[in-house]
């Protein structure tokens, strides 16, 4: 079984995607071509923001907003402990500092109600994640982001396709970031990215900074960076776009299916009322992970962890002396978080087997 099926899934594409590469690799314009200005308009009018402008990967698309918003030495940021490395990373490279701010247990997302206490004076941005597929609190974070006069950057890299009451994730701040590297619920076959904005000016900015900070061909108005799309990313990105909605509706039914077969089993993922959930990862929670992990792997059964260790216990940030406690429910979380198979081609027989090995790898003593 497979943790997330990208082979039955190209399978399917094998056409449109196959014709669509040719199509680059025929006229031959590898870097900037047409297809990544078509990718451009169509996820812009998706999301119903007035620019796209897509990079290498969700890593650059953050380090590329903050950018464009000024941000640098000495200012703070304000996100949440518990997501992947390069939410801080990003931060910390740029030479300003992360403020954390602990997580939601039932969704995993910024508490939005803890905000406002961590900004200060220095306080540059806030960059709520949208983890697992799900949308943070975005309306009362932007509410206390405009009383202080703060942009909002959305790392939306897990939640393309999201809703969050009507809205588009991507569309909900000041600038929304995301990711397609290839096992998010739109991927391609590499790294690649993109930032959303309504603001013509930081659109301008954003395009000059993917490429050297030039504003025409080699005059550079600002430092940037090598973050251009590659155009097969963006040719892959189009015959994937074909299915996407298909493939969105599949993964909310699996989601449907788990909660049905582990209900009253493991506490099972929560989605707001108001909000919709691509299910970029089906996460449950258990005691004695690796027990659980261990047991499940010899019934052919993979998982992952998403993720161990929250960013402020990060060796990197361990200058920060935020010691274990600072950030206690991102720390239950990240003893206890464990992703089960999930994409759009998962059967019902293969979910019952998956279902199956989660009861039988906590009927196991080591795991009680």
């Amino acid at each position: 079984m497979d943790f997330i099926d990208l082979k039955t899934q190209y399978r399917k594409l094998k056409p449109s995607v196959d014709a669509r590469m040719h199509a680059v690799l025929d006229h031959g314009q590898y870097i900037l071509g047409p297809e990544v200005t078509e990718l451009e308009q169509r996820l812009a009018a998706r999301t119903g923001a007035k620019h796209c402008i897509t990079c290498a990967s969700g890593t650059d698309a953050l380090l590329m907003a903050m950018m464009a918003l000024g941000i640098g030495p000495g200012d703070e940021v304000i996100t949440a402990p518990f997501t992947f490395f390069a939410t801080g990373e990003m931060i910390a490279l740029l030479g300003a500092h992360p403020v954390f701010v602990d997580i939601e247990p039932d969704t995993y997302n910024i508490d939005a109600t803890q905000i406002e206490a961590a900004i200060t004076p220095r306080t540059r941005a806030i960059m709520p994640v949208s983890l697992y597929g799900q949308c943070a609190d975005m309306d009362a974070i932007q509410a206390m982001a405009d009383r202080h006069g703060i942009p909002v950057i959305e790392d939306a890299a897990q939640s393309f396709g999201a809703l969050y009451k009507g809205r588009a994730s991507c569309n909900l701040s000041t600038i929304g970031c995301t990711s397609f590297f290839p096992s998010k619920p739109l991927g391609c076959y590499g790294d690649g990215g993109a930032c959303f904005t309504n603001d013509d000016q930081i659109a301008r900015v954003l395009l000059e900074l993917r490429n050297h900070g030039q504003d025409r061909r080699y005059h550079h108005i600002r430092l940037g960076l090598n973050g251009r799309m590659d155009t097969l990313q963006a040719a892959v990105l189009l015959a994937k776009l074909e299915v996407f909605d298909t493939e969105l509706v599949a993964r909310s039914e699996a989601a449907t299916r788990y909660a049905a077969l582990l209900r009253d089993v493991v506490p099972t993922p929560q989605v707001k009322d108001d909000r919709t959930c691509v299910w970029a990862q089906y996460t449950i929670e258990v005691e004695d992970r690796d027990a659980v992990q261990q047991a499940m792997a010899e019934q052919g059964i993979p998982t992952a962890v998403h993720y161990p260790v929250p960013l402020h216990l990060q060796p990197v940030f361990a200058s920060m002396h935020l010691p274990e406690g600072s950030f206690p429910v991102s720390e239950r979380a990240g003893k206890r978080v464990l992703s089960l198979p999930m994409h759009p081609y998962l059967t019902p027989p293969a979910m019952q087997s998956v279902a199956s090995a989660v009861k039988a790898a906590l009927a196991q003593p080591a795991a009680r």
